[in-house]
C-alpha cells in the first residue's frame, strides 16, 4: 500500500467519523426536543437545536418515525452504554443506580408517543421492545448487583421488575404538571437500601 491509498483510507475512516459524530448530534437534538415537546414537535425547532437545516434532517430521516426509531435506538444505546461507565466512576454502586435511573427516567420520557407513531407497523414497535429489553435489563441487572454485592440495597428486586415500576411512575407524568415523576422515582430508588447496622 502507498501512501496515497493509506491517506486516502485515514480520509474516509475520517469523514465516516464525522458523519457519525454529525447524526449523533442530530440524535441527541431530536431527544432533547422530544423531552421538552414531545414527539410530535416541529422538525424545525430539532433543526435549530441542531445547528442545522430542516433538510438535512429529512435527508438523514425522510418520515417522523424514521427520525423517532432512530432517536429510541440511540437513547437504548446511549443508556446501555452508561451503565458501566457509571459503576467505574460513581462513588457507590447504589449512587451509579441512581444516576442510571435518571438516564432511564429521561429516555422513558422522549419514548412516550412512540407507540402512537408505529401503529401502523405493530411487528417494528414489537422489534423495538425486544431491542429494549435486550440491551438494557442486563445493564441494570449488573447496576443491581454490583449494589446488592456492595451491601448497600436488598437482594430481592429484579432488573426487569423495577425498571416496569419506573415505567409505570412515569406513565402520564407529560400530561400533569403537578405530577413529578422524578421525584417518585427517587423515593422508589432511596426505598431499595438497606437501613444502615
Amino acid at each position: 500500500m502507498n501512501d496515497s491509498d493509506e491517506g486516502a483510507g485515514r480520509a474516509a475512516r475520517s469523514k465516516r467519523a464525522d458523519a457519525r459524530r454529525n447524526q449523533e448530534t442530530l440524535l441527541d437534538a431530536a431527544a432533547a426536543v422530544f423531552v421538552a415537546s414531545g414527539v410530535e414537535a416541529p422538525v424545525r425547532d430539532i433543526a435549530a437545536k441542531a445547528g442545522v437545516g430542516v433538510g438535512t434532517i429529512y435527508r438523514h430521516f425522510p418520515t417522523r418515525a424514521d427520525l423517532i426509531i432512530a432517536v429510541y435506538r440511540h437513547q437504548v444505546e446511549a443508556c446501555a452504554e452508561a451503565g458501566p461507565a457509571l459503576l467505574a466512576s460513581s462513588a457507590t454502586p447504589h449512587a451509579a443506580l441512581g444516576q442510571w435511573i435518571d438516564l432511564f427516567v429521561d429516555f422513558l420520557v422522549t419514548k412516550h408517543g412512540l407507540a402512537a407513531v408505529l401503529q401502523s407497523d405493530n411487528a417494528g414497535f414489537e422489534t423495538l421492545h425486544a431491542y429494549f429489553l435486550d440491551r438494557l435489563v442486563p445493564v441494570c441487572t449488573q447496576l443491581l448487583d454490583a449494589a446488592v454485592d456492595s451491601g448497600e440495597i436488598r437482594s430481592d428486586v429484579e432488573a426487569i421488575q423495577l425498571m416496569r415500576g419506573v415505567g409505570n411512575l412515569c406513565i402520564g407524568a407529560e400530561h400533569n404538571p403537578h405530577y413529578d415523576a422524578r421525584r417518585l422515582v427517587e423515593l422508589l430508588i432511596a426505598g431499595l437500601r438497606l437501613p444502615p447496622g
